[in-house]
């Protein structure tokens, strides 16, 4: 059962390290129910460090609410999250950072107001070593703290080879770019797990090849979970995926297993 006990939420950023052959992140029977509507049956998925995990299913299967339990937007009836295998108790979205997860989600969330590197600069807050007095007086350590993580920042903008729009603002971006800078908002905090919600919506072809490549070369430094409904860039980035329809997983496994069972062709592809 979801534990309602004591505690915002089980596992602290301290000693969240993960074990060989431990899931990152792993969902255990998750059930949501709103009224009379069973939204999620039963869902399990496991994601392994250094892996693409993908899950997909037609409207309504119910991806986003998965994707909201393990965000914290929503508490399921039924079924356990861990993280590092440690259960988590009542977590929500502003706890995800202590916990190594980081998200990008559909609305990007950019601040109008502020350039690229600043956004950038927003996701390593829990990085920070010197205290906000210092920042605010311009101390030598909180100096010597900026220059650091701005560097980070820096090294994440030309990675995602966006580096030439430092210091515009979200406003006068293509909408690609802009989901870029998201994503390095996310990255800048080094997560042990990066989740994406459709990372390919509103991308043209070509933002969807490159996509591929961007998060196959992410590996090395993070788990990803993504929600995505663009299911041949599924089916080529992902090391396994996860396929839910009317709320219950129907097939699990490598893209192979997943494109050759029966069920996913009926219930995804539509066709019987």
């Amino acid at each position: 059962m979801w534990d309602q006990r004591g505690g915002r939420c089980g596992p602290t950023g301290a000693g969240m390290r993960e074990s060989p052959g431990q899931p990152v992140l792993e969902a255990s029977g998750v059930t949501v129910r709103f009224g009379g509507l069973t939204a999620l049956d039963g869902v399990r998925l496991a994601v392994m460090p250094g892996s693409v995990h993908g899950v997909i299913g037609p409207n309504g299967a119910g991806k986003t609410t998965l994707f909201n339990v393990l965000c914290g937007f929503v508490a399921p009836r039924e079924g356990t999250v861990r993280v590092h295998g440690k259960p988590l108790r009542r977590h929500r979205p502003h706890d995800l950072a202590a916990l190594g997860i980081a998200r990008t989600v559909q609305g990007l969330g950019l601040f109008a107001g502020c350039t690229v590197i600043d956004n950038v600069l927003v996701g390593a807050h829990r990085h920070r070593k010197a205290s906000a007095f210092s920042s605010l007086l311009g101390l030598g350590g909180a100096a010597r703290d900026e220059g650091r993580l701005r560097d980070k920042a820096e090294e994440l903008l030309a990675l995602l080879r966006i580096d030439n729009w430092r210091d515009a603002y979200p406003a006068t971006l293509p909408y690609g770019v802009r989901k870029r800078v998201a994503l390095a908002r996310a990255l800048v905090a080094e997560p042990a797990l990066l989740m994406l919600d459709e990372p390919a919506s509103g991308l043209s072809e070509l933002e969807r090849e490159e996509l591929v490549d961007l998060l196959r070369g992410l590996t090395g430094r993070t788990a990803v979970l993504l929600v995505e409904h663009h299911m041949d860039l599924v089916m080529r980035v992902c090391d396994r995926i996860t396929v839910l329809d009317f709320g219950r997983v129907i097939a699990a496994g490598t893209p192979d297993e997943v494109r050759d069972d029966p069920q996913v062709t009926e219930a995804y592809l539509g066709v019987g």
